[in-house]
């Protein structure tokens, strides 16, 4: 913006120097050619008057010593005396024609004649040529001078554009740090004030927006932690009922699903927990490839027995995602849990890599989303229940995406997370 204020300015400034210099310097110079045709003029005139043209004296005709070409012509047009044509120019005719002095420009030659008077009755005619330097030469410094003024107008009219710029774009550049906190998470950021009233607008928008969004998610975070704890208590004496039940009977595998699943059901409490507070660390790296087969291991038996395979294809190793691990592989359980309850036939999941994304796809045999196909963006389509919603949620929360690339039968949900080599 400052580049773009400074080029606007200094060119206007320009254009407005142009316009003005120009016709300026042009009146100028014909200014100090008049100036110089008149001087000419007047010391001619001087000079005709010690002119005897008259013949009484028998004298030769005296040409007076000027800084010019000087030449004396009778009323026919006949050189006389001194330099100059042999026959009178149009000048010294149209002297002899009206009875006033005349004046033209040969090339770069003032030419000035006037009546030489014999009596009461133009006698003759006096011609002076002087070439014109003095003019030029005086435009040339004229130019020069308008120039210099010029060029301090656009410079001074720069480094006020420069001065504005600053104090119109520090503002700026200070909401969009606000701008770029607040989208951090920072909700106690707070914008300053300019004195610019369009930007002292915008800044206490900003500032309206981080105490309403604050507000929201310390509420949020709020009701997370109460749920949180609500939900630990039963969940405490539900694994105390189930341990008391593994005393009494150690040989039941029931007792012990149960408390797997109990453990499962705490983890993923305090997953969601710590995704709801924002404390994860940010420099998290989960490899995929292990993750998968991680879970693998926990649905395989699941899955059979519905007679239903999983497969792992192999995909790139290491595969490492800049991500929580406990996040993705709260996740991936989701999305397999869906193809399990609302698919059919195998259940595929793997590992790819696209650009800088790395690429987790869980697939089924299914018939396919019920709906218009947007899985999961309106709290369910009634099929598939909630879950992807909280996937999609987890995957944003961690700097990915999940998208449904194939709703129909044998859909696709597909995990993207960026890649750990990937720049920042």
């Amino acid at each position: 913006m400052r580049r773009r204020l400074v080029l606007a300015i200094a060119g206007v400034a320009a254009a407005a120097i142009m316009l003005l210099a120009v016709p300026l310097a042009l009146v100028l110079q014909r200014s100090y050619r008049d100036e110089d045709l008149l001087r000419l003029q007047r010391d001619t005139v001087a000079a005709s008057r010690a002119i005897d043209i008259s013949g009484q004296r028998r004298d030769p005709i005296e040409v007076p010593s000027m800084d010019a070409v000087v030449g004396v012509y009778d009323r026919s047009g006949r050189r006389l005396a001194g330099a100059g044509p042999a026959a009178a120019p149009e000048v010294a005719r149209q002297v002899v024609r009206a009875g006033q002095p005349a004046d033209s420009t040969e090339g770069d030659l003032l030419v000035v004649a006037v009546p030489v008077l014999d009596g009461e009755r133009v006698g003759g005619v006096l011609r002076a040529a002087r070439r014109d330097s003095d003019a030029p030469r005086e435009t040339r410094n004229a130019w020069l001078v308008l120039g210099g003024i010029g060029a301090a107008i656009i410079a001074t009219a720069a480094a006020a554009a420069l001065v504005l710029g600053r104090r119109l774009a520090t503002p700026l550049e200070r909401l969009t740090v606000a701008a770029r906190r607040l989208g951090h998470g920072d909700f106690s950021v707070r914008a300053g004030r300019a004195g610019v009233t369009e930007v002292d607008a915008v800044a206490a928008a900003l500032d309206a927006t981080a105490q309403r969004l604050g507000d929201l998610v310390e509420r949020e975070r709020t009701f997370t932690t109460a749920a949180s704890h609500q939900l630990r208590t039963p969940l405490a004496a539900l694994r105390l009922e189930l341990e008391a039940l593994e005393l009494r009977d150690r040989g039941a595998p029931e007792l012990a699903a149960a408390l797997a699943q109990v453990d499962r059901l705490e983890t993923t409490i305090d997953t969601l927990l710590s995704v709801a507070r924002d404390t994860r660390h940010g420099d998290e790296r989960v490899d995929l490839s292990e993750l998968v087969g991680a879970a693998a291991s926990r649905w395989r038996g699941v899955l059979a027995v519905d007679a239903r395979p999983l497969r792992t294809p192999s995909g790139p190793r290491p595969a490492v995602a800049r991500a929580s691990e406990q996040v993705v592989d709260e996740i991936v359980d989701i999305l397999v849990d869906n193809a399990h309850r609302h698919g059919a036939g195998a259940v595929t999941v793997g590992v790819r890599r696209v650009d800088a994304w790395l690429v987790l796809d869980v697939a089924d045999e299914g018939s396919g989303f019920a709906g218009d196909g947007q899985a999961g963006t309106n709290g369910g389509d009634g099929e598939h229940g909630i879950g992807l919603n909280l996937a999609r949620s987890l995957a944003h929360a961690e700097g990915g995406r999940l998208l449904v690339p194939s709703t129909g039968a044998r859909p696709v949900v597909t995990l993207m997370l960026p890649a750990a080599d990937r720049g920042e």
